[in-house]
């Protein structure tokens, strides 16, 4: 009968723990989905990871063991200690002098373990990240040659969180194994009452004997609850870090579909900060973007310029809503983003990054993500028009060849080439190109310009790029500067107007002549 409700009792238990935990994932998943995509992407990926799988793993073992194993240990010595009170009550009251014994070194033992334990999750946090850190980054690490600093890196890491917690549990080994010594000695207070009450007639032998076996079990069975302490502190941490990203704050999401009169995007007197205190955010030292004003055209072609941190890939990122502006208003046509429904949102622009990611499933599927609609031969002009059909034939399965793990199968060329043929199959109004040709071959480069503007054509485009040289012909260039508007023409005006322009581009002509008379110098010696 033991085994059966033992059985039962764990198999209910795991069955609910393994659903909370679902629960938990399914709810940090979702939180994530709705909140702004630079936010989620600010987070990193060793802390994604430890809280989404090692935290709230964490919570299995005392869910599922904890509720059905800690209630018998609990009863037992509950019906004993009746038990005995129902022999005598000295004895049961007997049975229990080690308890407070116990409980004073428990509690100095417990002085400082809120604090260790912080140290100790936060020691924890940062071994995790630190593996993260060295299994991605090994490819760089191998080329730069930086093998034995960067696993000198990763071992002191581990071995720092090793001596953390040795050295914590050294310091609670004595004052543990006497308390858990010193617990289940009950024998300590009832021998000498038994004996007494024995002398003076009050129990018999039966009773004496009975009283003297039963206390052996009356606390036995307690002493699983000091694992409850670090259970619970361990639940305790892992709902706290879980909590941290179900309270994150969600973009506003409009309910109603609503109508463009058309596919220009404006900027109002639009500042942005990232994360700061409330206090702070207004300040100027905090902003990102001061008091942006422009009108993009709908069908035009508009290129964002400018030295690094300047605010390019924010502004891009703020038309698709990867964060809400902090100060003024962008709309497409005459609609502001906060009212346009995010996945309407989603469909309305296309937005190309220089970090591709790729899905590893086969490189017609990765490209259909961009219109799941789409047939294969629409699929197959796409990836013409984003010169890829080429390399992709030559692979060994053509279309059916798999990306690898995050496109790892392909070079950074080729994974561009391939995020543009989705971008391009996806046909949304709005295409945003955050230096998404910057990996291209410089053979394709004029042939991949021709094809988006092709694509493009009656699309409102937006380029940001450092290689000036690709958005010569665009309607308008903004040069952008410490956050502000430095400048805005056409190539030819901003040569004339701009000092900061002018440079860019003489700096970037510089580069293309030391890059082709090195070229021509490497045929010359081969030849």
């Amino acid at each position: 009968m033991k085994i059966i409700s033992h059985a039962a009792s764990t198999t209910l238990a795991h069955h609910s723990a393994y659903q909370i935990l679902e629960s938990m994932r399914v709810r940090i998943a979702e939180r994530l989905m709705k909140a702004p995509l630079g936010t989620v992407q600010n987070e990193s990926v060793g802390k994604l990871k430890n809280v989404m799988i090692d935290r709230v793993e964490t919570i299995e073992l005392p869910l599922a063991h904890i509720i059905p194993e800690g209630i018998s240990n609990l009863l037992l010595p509950i019906c004993v200690f009746a038990y005995l009170l129902f022999i005598d009550w000295r004895m049961a009251f007997a049975a229990l002098i080690t308890v407070p014994i116990a409980a004073i070194s428990f509690a100095y033992l417990m002085k400082s373990f809120n604090k260790q334990y912080a140290s100790y999750m936060e020691s924890s946090n940062h071994v995790n990240s630190v593996i993260v850190e060295y299994v991605e980054g090994i490819e760089v690490i191998k080329t730069f040659n930086q093998s034995s600093s960067s696993y000198e890196k990763f071992e002191q890491a581990i071995q720092a969180f090793k001596d953390y917690t040795l050295g914590w549990f050294r310091s609670t080994w004595k004052l543990m194994n006497f308390s858990n010594a010193v617990l289940p000695s009950t024998l300590l207070g009832t021998v000498p009452i038994g004996m007494y009450l024995y002398q003076t007639g009050i129990l018999g032998p039966s009773e004496l004997a009975m009283c003297f076996i039963l206390c052996l079990g009356i606390v036995g069975p307690l002493t699983s609850f000091t694992l409850f302490v670090n259970n619970a502190k361990t639940i305790e941490y892992a709902v706290m870090e879980v909590s941290e990203f179900l309270q994150l704050e969600a973009l506003e999401n409009a309910s109603e579909q609503v109508q463009f009169d058309h596919y220009g995007v404006i900027f109002h007197d639009v500042s942005f900060s990232y994360s700061t205190p409330p206090q702070d955010a207004g300040s100027a030292q905090n902003k990102v973007l001061r008091s942006i004003n422009l009108t993009f055209p709908e069908g035009s072609f508009t290129a964002l310029v400018g030295p690094s941190g300047s605010g390019k890939s924010t502004i891009a990122k703020l038309i698709a809503r990867f964060w809400d502006v902090t100060e003024g208003e962008i709309s497409i046509g005459n609609v502001p983003l906060k009212q346009v429904p995010l996945d309407q949102l989603a469909n309305t622009i296309s937005y190309v990054s220089q970090d591709n990611f790729l899905f590893n499933c086969s490189l017609m599927d990765n490209i259909r993500l961009g219109n799941p609609d789409a047939t294969d031969e629409e699929v197959i002009a796409a990836a013409k028009a984003a010169c890829c059909h080429d390399f992709i034939e030559q692979l060994e399965h053509g279309y059916d060849s798999l990306a690898g793990e995050v496109g790892g199968k392909l070079s950074g060329g080729e994974k561009q080439r391939v995020a543009i043929a989705r971008a391009m199959l996806k046909n949304a109004p709005i295409i945003i190109l955050d230096e998404a040709t910057a990996f291209t071959d410089p053979e394709n480069e004029e042939k991949l310009q021709q094809s988006i503007a092709a694509l493009t054509k009656e699309k409102s485009l937006f380029v940001i790029a450092h290689r000036l040289s690709t958005i010569q012909h665009a309607d308008q260039i903004i040069v952008l500067n410490y956050g502000q508007i430095e400048s805005t023409g056409s190539h030819n005006q901003l040569l004339q107007t701009c000092e900061l322009y002018r440079h860019m581009w003489e700096a970037h002509i510089g580069a293309k002549a030391w890059s082709a008379s090195s070229n021509a110098k490497e045929v010359h010696a081969n030849g």
